[in-house]
């Protein structure tokens, strides 16, 4: 009998079908991925099951007992547990106050703090998650964040886990030892959904895959029978490539930072520890980093958004003495920003609008200095939606409404079309399915081919490798030198977003020696 079993399940939200009478097991001691574009329905049926949604039709069962419906405290007690892409720890409190909050009675004295301790050692030793139960939150890396996560969830006896995106901050080193973790887990009888855009994760560990598209489960293979160009033409129903690399000789420098520093919070370090870096026409500089060490700031800096304590920032050879983004658009910087739902649209704000929002004081949106020609916006906003593939219902609705995917190209297609001198991809495609990520690089090349230079900046390493020309990385605020991508490995990367940041210049002499 599976462990769990999800049988035609419906979802509506208004006149939108999340989730279209799906159905899957699990077996025990399985991991199952559940792959899909964005907005294809993955998050809502998994939210369905741990409780968070209440389905419109359909029944949940886990170990044959039948799941009540938006009842998450039945979904932990009949062992489902949930580890979320975005972590939900608090910062000041300890990793022990963390994991078994909300398991004790309100009633208690006290907490039960050396059972709860004992238990913990418990499950660090079965599994191999081993962290200081005594140390603040706050001074966790990303990958002990994400063990704690896991902790609290075992410490629940959960025997089904459902894992959003758990490898999209991590650095490759941390992504091994996951999946290492999750194995073990796996033999000892757990059972592991499984979501993530990063194909060749998904057959490293998973059992089976389950397609969703479009709120309909489409498909399923075993992964033994599946590899990447499988998966992708399944999950968007046709043949996906990403486009072909080429590198070009570059221009001149189009940004400039010298010595740059960005201070932090009083009692904090520097955001921006004395950073130089160079970006030329017709190059992409791809940044490598775990979240948190500086990347925010610099997108900041970049976009117009933060003016440096000190340094020096060079637009085509010109000091820039004015940080907001309104003159950074006037004299060409493009803005993918890192988060596209809080900085990238005005949600609430129709699709047209969002389109024209950085043009909306030119011709000839803006007419005599008093008006808004409407239907010269519309009309603007009607030719970037067929030119960039942005699939929504009418450009009239609010931009909220649109999928990851189809918001980021709307972002990609704003940030294009003044032909921008230097672009800033922040996380282009965090989040993105196959057929996303290739239309989104798609346009970043064009970009640099015609004389534009981009700063990538990225957590996904393959994104990296296979687009940027140079490398560097990030740490603590430092910026690594800049590394040939021809030359650099996803190990030697991962060493650098581990502190390691002179490992660049060991990497670039050998190359040296190599050709001498």
């Amino acid at each position: 009998m599976p462990v769990l079993q999800i049988e035609s399940v419906t979802k509506r939200f208004g006149s939108l079908v999340a989730n279209d009478d799906i159905s899957l097991t699990l077996d025990k001691g399985e991991v199952l991925a559940l792959l899909g574009e964005n907005g294809a329905g993955k998050t809502t049926l998994m939210n369905i099951l741990f409780g968070h949604y209440v389905a419109d039709s359909g029944n949940i069962t886990v170990n044959g007992t039948l799941l009540p419906p938006g009842a998450t405290d039945a979904a932990i007690s009949a062992g489902v547990g949930m580890v979320h892409q975005h972590f939900t720890l608090a910062d000041n409190l300890t990793v022990l106050e963390n994991i078994i909050l909300g398991t004790e009675p309100l009633t208690a004295w006290r907490s039960d703090t050396a059972s709860a301790k004992a238990r913990l050692k418990e499950l660090a030793d079965e599994f191999g998650l081993f962290v200081d139960p005594d140390i603040m939150v706050s001074e966790l890396s990303v990958g002990e964040r994400q063990r704690v996560e896991i902790l609290k969830v075992l410490y629940r006896d959960a025997q089904i886990l459902i894992l959003d995106e758990p490898t999209a901050v991590l650095t490759p080193q941390e992504v091994d030892q996951l999946l290492k973790i999750l194995q073990a887990m796996v033999e000892k009888g757990l059972s592991i959904i499984f979501i993530s855009h990063k194909l060749h994760e998904i057959l490293e560990i998973s059992d089976r895959v389950n397609i969703l598209r479009r709120g309909k489960m489409v498909g399923a293979i075993a992964t033994k029978d599946a590899d990447r160009d499988i998966l992708a033409e399944m999950m968007v129903g046709h043949k996906v490539s990403r486009p072909k690399v080429e590198h070009l000789q570059h221009g001149d420098t189009v940004v400039e930072l010298v010595n740059i520093n960005v201070a932090g919070e009083r009692g904090h370090k520097a955001l921006l520890d004395n950073v130089n870096l160079k970006v030329h026409a017709r190059e992409i500089v791809g940044l490598a980093g775990v979240a948190g060490n500086g990347q925010s700031a610099l997108g900041r800096l970049l976009s117009g958004l933060e003016s440096p304590e000190s340094g020096d920032m060079l637009f085509q050879g010109s000091k820039v003495k004015r940080f907001s983004a309104k003159d950074f658009v006037e004299i060409g910087i493009g803005r993918i920003p890192e988060d596209r739902n809080r900085s990238g649209v005005v949600g609430d704000m129709t699709i047209w609008e969002n389109f024209i929002s950085e043009n909306i004081r030119k011709p000839p949106f803006w007419q005599g200095g008093f008006w808004i020609n409407f239907q010269a916006c519309r009309d603007f906003a009607s030719n970037l939606i067929k030119r960039y593939d942005v699939r929504c219902k009418t450009m009239e609705m609010p931009a909220k409404q649109l999928s990851g995917g189809n918001m980021q190209k709307l972002i990609l297609a704003r940030a294009l079309q003044n032909n921008p001198k230097f672009i800033l991809a922040n996380q282009p495609v965090r989040g993105l399915d196959e057929g996303a990520i290739a239309a989104v690089h798609e346009r970043l090349l064009e970009a640099k081919s015609s004389g534009a230079g981009i700063l990538l900046v990225s957590e996904d390493l393959d994104e990296l490798l296979g687009l940027a020309d140079k490398i560097i990385v990030i740490y603590h605020g430092q910026i690594s030198h800049p590394i040939s991508a021809q030359n650099v490995t996803a190990r030697d990367i991962g060493l650098m977003m581990a502190g390691d940041l002179g490992h660049a210049e060991i990497i670039n002499n050998n190359r040296v020696e190599a050709t001498s």
